[in-house]
């Protein structure tokens, strides 16, 4: 019997199937945001590691912000994630929304990650 899922879960699975259809074996960079912080990870799929992370509760970026539920704050994240990511040789990502629209937010992290480096 298939698993019924929610709005929010049936949109987040139907944005991942057409990443995995279309990421040609590359990283993606998932985003996810709370009331109050934002978290960004690019993750390798085909091993099943997290490459690179940030988020608005790092201490480096704790200390920058006034809070982590701005789009300042995220991104300060994006860029953040973008340096860890090319530290660690990942130059091209596919952009996991999630369940979010592309937005606020999301949009800001998205803009300061390709700004500092990411391409996708």
């Amino acid at each position: 019997m298939p698993i019924s899922l929610k709005g929010a879960d049936r949109r987040k699975a139907r944005v991942r199937k057409a990443l995995k259809a279309n990421n040609a074996g590359r990283p993606r960079l998932s985003v996810f945001r709370s009331d109050k912080n934002i978290y960004a990870q690019i993750i390798d799929d085909t091993s099943g590691r997290t490459l690179a992370a940030a988020s608005s509760i790092d201490k480096d970026v704790k200390a920058s912000i006034k809070s982590g539920a701005t789009s300042e704050a995220a991104a300060v994240v994006g860029k953040l994630v973008a340096e860890r990511g090319l530290a660690a040789n990942v130059s091209t990502v596919v952009f996991d929304r999630g369940a979010y629209i592309y937005h606020g937010r999301v949009k800001a992290l998205a803009d300061a990650a390709r700004e500092a480096g990411l391409q996708f």
